[in-house]
């Protein structure tokens, strides 16, 4: 098949006196939102090339069929296809989530507590019947138990309907509100439910409340938030007195409160938003308890009487370079999280004698531990302790606080068979460009040769103060057993060393991103665990943006680079102030329209505008048609641009989901064949044998 081709239409930009030729910015309509939830709307000659760029992917990867339809087999086979979730006690109810063999997606149950009836209230494999696309923002059952109100989006756009059901009889007892964010909050009383519209930029800005029975032009707005970069959602607290108002962007947040007593709604401000000071609340013992950054780079935890909001008083200290995380109250309990040296560590606190000690969950020191409360009375010492890593499926243990005994109540299940003790994970360090240590989580079966011999797998992200998880997957076993190492490259932007290191990736800092994944990968060959060009990098969303950037600067150490709804067109983008995302980022990337300085910075990195004639990497770009987080058009066009520009012969292939969000196609199959395509595309490239299956 001949090699697709985008007509180049150029069109010449203008920002801060410096000019440029776009030749392929022409593919964003001024309607794109509107073509997001309306594909019809898209252009002919833009479906056309999409559809020509899916056939040709097709066509090139029609040798990895048979491998594709045995990696589809090997990962399911991993999962424990009938399976339930632990229960969770409410005031009357048990409620806990059950997926089938036969299903793609879940059915949530519950029974009575002390009774043996048990009734399914959703099913989402009903619910999903017939629809290209299928997913859900919320399902939330009344403090009544007798409602249920859930959101759906049919095109990946996430912009959901609001459905309120009965569940006796399963009517629908209220008028649809479309265009939401889709959480629900019920009232305590179940008389109302709050819900946040969005805008026409797809940016949650009002929260209304619903009467139930009255029509929902009728609902009445409770807050609206005016700054552009700012959106909002509401939520309930532990003790069930209050509603919590949230309004905040990626580093500054605000919260409003009122009491659930008040009839008509008045927000009253808890603190006053302060630009890189982040908050959040929650109300227990007649205290609210503040979880913050304010004079605290790396968070502490404070509290304040409910009826003294000025008078703070300091329950857990910063430490430097230590986050941390975020907490869970029982009457005598607190719960907290930590993270140092991109590990996480739990701690129980004692809310009488202020006594506190780190809860050890497992011997193994590279985990994901977390914990969950078991019901809604929190009169109890009993809670829900569990953790997983790159080489343990999940465990979850009953954990009595005062006697502290620990009983194994589930563990993940591969049904195909598994045993620890044939992979080995370490936590190594590398030096960055600058000096600063940069943590690297290493996963491989013994059986790998450390040689040089091996390819590896390197992910990456590092935006948003996101930490890289160092999770047990069952998927990536395909890889893993095959040779393949795989290695998580927790790189600056991310908060693994707190605060600190998200500053240090991010703004004007943003390059140490770049250069921390390079140093990784030098590293990994310097080490022998692998060599140059034998390295396939993988990266979603801003991990895309990662992957579009070492593809330009460092092609030479890689093999291949996957790269999923990349977000890669950084510069248009961040210029763009109607799109959903963009003003919300600007403490994030920087406000290249406003500041030359930032423009220059950004062009200077961004994928798009970067790409040069040399040879470049193998690449398998994927995106969707309705993603509304990362626009379909910038992978579009820098794979347009990427196919004029590359000197090589090497594999660019371009995927488009044309019923698809940002989180890709809908239900447990389509996800499984999403990971086995990803995967097919880096043996294909490795050379693995069995592509001749």
């Amino acid at each position: 098949m001949k090699i697709p081709k985008l007509a180049k239409k150029p069109i010449t930009k203008n920002v801060h006196s410096v000019s440029w030729i776009d030749n392929y910015s022409w593919i964003h309509q001024e309607n794109i939102l509107e073509v997001l939830k309306d594909g019809n709307k898209l252009l002919p000659e833009v479906r056309e090339y999409l559809e020509d760029e899916n056939r040709f992917t097709q066509e090139n990867m029609s040798d990895t069929k048979s491998l594709q339809k045995k990696l589809f087999k090997e990962i399911k086979g991993r999962i424990k296809l009938d399976d339930e979730t632990l229960p969770f006690k409410d005031k009357s109810y048990e409620y806990w989530t059950r997926v089938t063999k036969e299903g793609n997606y879940s059915k949530k149950l519950r029974k009575k507590i002390g009774g043996k009836k048990i009734e399914t209230f959703w099913d989402g494999d009903i619910e999903a019947k017939g629809k290209k696309f299928f997913n859900t923002g919320d399902i939330s059952v009344s403090n009544n138990d007798e409602l249920l109100g859930y959101s759906v989006d049919e095109k990946g756009s996430e912009y959901f309907t609001i459905f309120i059901r009965r569940i006796k009889d399963k009517k629908v007892i209220e008028e649809p509100v479309p265009d939401t964010s889709g959480a629900i909050t019920w009232s305590y009383d179940d008389k109302y439910f709050f819900y946040t519209k969005l805008d026409k930029y797809h940016r949650a800005k009002k929260i209304y409340r619903h009467k139930l029975g009255s029509p929902v032009n009728q609902d009445e707005l409770i807050f609206e938030e005016k700054d552009d970069k700012f959106t909002c959602g509401i939520g309930t607290s532990s003790d069930e007195k209050f509603y919590f108002i949230s309004t905040s962007e990626h580093t500054t947040s605000e919260i409003y409160f009122f009491h659930k007593d008040e009839e008509k709604p008045k927000p009253k401000l808890f603190l006053k938003r302060e630009n890189g000071i982040e908050y959040s609340l929650d109300s227990w013992n007649g205290y609210f308890w503040i979880h913050t950054n304010k004079d605290a780079r790396d968070f502490k935890i404070c509290r304040c009487k409910n009826e003294s909001i000025d008078k703070w008083e300091e329950y857990v200290p910063a430490k430097d370079e230590v986050l941390i995380g975020g907490f869970s109250l029982l009457n005598d309990w607190m719960i907290r999280s930590e993270t140092v040296n991109a590990l996480n560590k739990i701690f129980i606190k004692n809310l009488k004698t202020n006594a506190e000690e780190e809860l050890i969950v497992s011997e193994e020191e590279i985990i994901s531990p977390g914990i969950s409360l078991m019901q809604k009375d929190r009169n109890t010492n009993l809670i829900r302790i569990g953790y997983d890593s790159p080489k343990t499926p999940s465990r979850m243990y009953e954990y009595n606080i005062i006697t502290k005994e620990k009983k194994l109540v589930k563990e993940l299940e591969i049904p195909s068979g598994y045993n620890r003790e044939n992979y080995i994970t370490k936590r190594v360090n590398c030096d960055g460009h600058d000096g600063r240590k940069i943590p690297l989580t290493i996963t491989y079966n013994k059986k790998t040769k450390l040689d040089g011999s091996a390819h590896v797998l390197l992910y990456g992200y590092g935006s948003y103060g996101y930490s890289a998880p160092i999770n047990f997957s069952t998927s990536r076993l395909s890889l893993i057993d095959r040779d393949i190492i795989w290695v998580t490259a927790h790189v600056r932007g991310g908060m693994e060393r707190g605060m600190k290191y998200w500053e240090e990736g991010k703004m004007l800092n943003k390059k140490n991103t770049f250069k921390d994944y390079v140093s990784c990968a030098k590293f990994l060959i310097d080490k022998k665990y692998t060599s140059k060009r034998k390295i396939i990098g993988l990266g979603g969303s801003a991990g895309g943006l990662l992957m579009g950037v070492v593809a330009n600067d460092s092609p030479d150490l890689f093999l291949g680079l996957i790269m999923s709804v990349p977000f890669v067109d950084t510069l248009t983008t961040n210029l763009d102030h109607s799109l959903p995302l963009t003003v919300g980022e600007f403490n994030e990337f920087g406000n290249a329209k406003e500041n030359m300085d930032y423009f220059k910075y950004i062009k200077s990195y961004s994928p798009y505008e970067n790409i040069k004639k040399m040879e470049y990497p193998n690449i398998l770009i994927t995106t969707s048609l309705s993603d509304n987080r990362v626009l379909f058009d910038e992978p579009t066009k820098y794979v347009a641009k990427l196919r004029e520009f590359k000197t090589d012969k090497n594999l660019l292939l371009f995927k488009c989901e044309m019923n698809a969000g940002h989180g890709g196609r809908s239900g447990r199959d389509a996800a499984i064949e999403e990971v086995a395509f990803d995967y097919s595309f880096a043996l294909k490239i490795s050379g693995k044998s069995e592509i001749k299956d």
